[in-house]
């Protein structure tokens, strides 16, 4: 067995209305001024407004910041450390998919750190405290407010990096499916896949613990069996809320046993094309599950009689592309992808030893 050492971090609250009591955990928290860091749709939405009055009516201050977008980069970081710095905040509430919850992370880290978020690139290189914060996923996908870690693009390289410390996990998450039913079709298929790779991978990952196994199972469990009503039946609360926890399950496995070749190969993709993260994993994921079968079928079956033909099952389901040929990538980029894959963090921890020649058989095998 292999040796680990949890410590849970993070409140969970989780239940239909639940984003209600955000001014009530605001207040146990002792937030007085805060920023709310939420995406232009959810202002839209009218979900960031309802938040808002939520926190207002418990006397916080809240300054709205939304200036960024999907996959959020070192740029747009330091327009809100900017944004953020001349305001005296206290605190920090991410509200949104997995781009709010990074970006809100990533202004911690500068505005109580200082520096660029390069410096952080890796773990535990927060010197000084951090802000308090508050995580209110809208999308059933990266269970970011269950991990310590921000994923933030470099503005320059396009290179991917994963930012932790265990000071920027969320003191308090909040999960509430009435916010998550309104998640856009383009967003709910991508971000329910992606959080089905993240229950397969740290199934299997090579830092897997007994603890992230049983995040791992539940997990799937929870998101294979709600899969198909959530892409057929969007505004169902019930499975809506099961593919909520599922994903937050899955982050916190994450946070032990990390990912595998399936991320590795996915991020150049986004990277180089704008793929779409969670589409990025659809084109690979079923593909990685059949190349890593050689090591680890066994494990494998123990989520699914044949996990590989069920995974394509739930991508054909959510209409995610099968083929890179399709993402418009051209044959001749898969060497210099696949070196870039071979570089990415998350391979090191891939059951079967993930290297160039890998990457190079897995693009081809969904070309």
């Amino acid at each position: 067995m292999s040796a680990f050492d949890f410590q849970p971090r993070t409140r969970l609250i989780c239940g239909p209305g639940s984003v209600s009591r955000i001014g009530e955990v605001a207040r146990a928290l002792e937030f007085t001024r805060t920023l709310l860091v939420t995406d232009r749709g959810l202002v839209e939405a009218g979900h960031a407004g309802r938040a808002q009055q939520a926190l207002e009516a418990a006397g916080v201050v809240v300054f709205p910041f939304h200036d960024f977008a999907g996959n959020p980069d070192t740029r747009m970081i330091e327009v809100g450390r900017k944004f953020a710095a001349p305001l005296k905040i206290d605190s920090i509430v991410g509200l949104g998919g997995g781009s709010s919850m990074d970006c809100a992370k990533g202004v911690n880290f500068l505005l109580t750190n200082g520096g660029r978020m390069q410096d952080y690139w890796g773990y535990g290189k927060a010197a000084r405290p951090m802000l308090p914060m508050i995580g209110v996923p809208t999308t059933t996908g990266t269970g970011s407010e269950a991990q310590s870690y921000a994923l933030i693009s470099d503005a320059e390289t396009h290179v991917k990096m994963a930012c932790g410390d265990p000071k920027a996990a969320f003191r308090t998450a909040i999960l509430d499916a009435e916010l998550a039913v309104s998640q856009p079709e383009s967003v709910r298929g991508p971000a329910a896949y992606d959080a089905l790779s993240h229950a397969v991978e740290t199934f299997v990952s090579t830092r897997r613990t007994a603890l992230s196994e049983c995040f791992s199972r539940e997990s799937w469990r929870l998101l294979n069996g709600a899969f198909e009503s959530l892409i057929a039946a969007p505004s169902d609360i019930d499975n809506t809320g099961a593919m909520l926890l599922g994903a937050h399950l899955a982050g916190l496995a994450i946070e032990s046993s990390m990912l595998g070749a399936a991320h590795a190969c996915a991020n150049p993709l986004t990277a180089r094309y704008g793929t779409v993260h969670g589409a990025a994993i659809g084109l690979l994921l079923e593909a990685v599950v059949r190349w890593n079968s050689a090591v680890c079928a066994a494990r494998y079956r123990e989520l699914h009689a044949d996990l590989p033909s069920r995974l394509g099952d739930l991508a054909a389901a959510a209409r995610l592309g099968r083929r890179l040929r399709d993402a418009a990538v051209p044959r001749d980029h898969l060497p210099s992808l696949a070196a870039e894959a071979a570089r990415q963090w998350t391979g090191q921890f891939n059951p079967r030893p993930f290297d160039e020649k890998g990457a190079l058989e897995v693009y081809e095998c969904v070309y």
